[in-house]
């Protein structure tokens, strides 16, 4: 069975009578990419790694003074207990911090330059802030996700209005961010994971 996104993303965990809500925000894809890295990201959730398991639960969380607390509730404790409650909802909470594919997207037959995860969150700020005419606080707080689709839609109301050409809609379309991203070895690694009853 395929995990699907839901279409608010955002994911509780739960652990010892404490729980803690988690947003994907384009702040937190930011920062938790240019500290690890996504692949460093997923190997700390398969490897139970604390320290960055914390720090994907602070910087996620809707409330930092919410995700301490949950944090200092559950020290002292079991750690295993604790990863087996909270490690597949992280795991969807980390894929989150990609933009989801656009249910009716066709696949590029020329992608152009691969873009960077640092220069690809700089665009959609970009997209949100000058595009979307979002304020900063709005565009950091929505997820990488939500601006996609929003800009998308944005381009499809002026092409309705406007009309387009073929010129215009090749710079309309930004390339697929870090093409060292493997989408596959992430399938394969959820599959993985649920397979073991992580």
């Amino acid at each position: 069975m395929t995990h699907q996104r839901p279409a608010y993303e955002e994911v509780t965990i739960a652990h010892g009578g404490s729980t803690v809500t988690l947003r994907p925000s384009l702040r937190a894809a930011a920062t938790l990419e240019a500290r690890y890295g996504f692949p460093a990201l997923f190997r700390a959730l398969d490897e139970c790694d604390l320290t960055i398991v914390s720090e994907i639960i602070l910087t996620c969380s809707i409330t930092r003074q919410g995700a301490a607390a949950f944090l200092a509730a559950n020290m002292g404790r079991s750690l295993s207990p604790f990863f087996n409650s909270v490690q597949s909802p992280l795991y969807q909470l980390v894929s989150m911090l990609t933009p989801a594919p656009a249910p009716n997207a066709k696949p590029a037959s020329n992608p152009g330059k691969p873009l960077a995860w640092a220069d690809y969150y700089a665009a959609l700020f970009e997209h949100a802030t000058g595009w979307l005419g979002w304020t900063p606080e709005q565009s950091w707080n929505a997820t990488p996700t939500e601006i996609d689709r929003a800009h998308a839609a944005l381009i499809a109301k002026l092409k309705a209005i406007h009309g387009s050409n073929d010129q215009q809609e090749k710079q309309a379309v930004a390339s697929d961010p870090d093409a060292s991203f493997d989408r596959n070895a992430l399938e394969s690694l959820r599959g993985s994971i649920r397979r073991h009853g992580r």
